[in-house]
């Protein structure tokens, strides 16, 4: 199913990875102590702008900053949306 969105000049619209619900050593982590998660797989890309050309792609994994972008929920689902110059990464 295609998103019905298009980003503008340079953003990008990712679906962050869902939180970690268990450690390691098998103890369930509540949703009031979850990590905000730094990873996502990007699901829209603008054009770019002439002073600046995208280096990211649909389907790349990327890391991002922890405050970075804004939520937004579209179809019941959560997403970001942010600057390619706040994505740190490309995995």
């Amino acid at each position: 199913m295609a998103l019905n969105i298009k980003p503008l000049s340079d953003r990008v619209l990712i679906e962050p990875v869902a939180a970690e619900t268990k450690t390691a050593s098998g103890i369930f982590i509540p949703d009031t102590a979850k990590e905000k998660p730094q990873k996502g797989t990007v699901v829209a890309v603008g054009n770019g702008t002439k002073e600046h050309e995208m280096t990211v792609k649909i389907g790349d994994t990327v890391l991002y900053g922890k405050y970075a972008g804004t939520e937004l929920k579209l179809e019941g689902k959560d997403y970001l949306i942010m600057r390619e110059d706040d994505i740190l990464a490309i995995i």
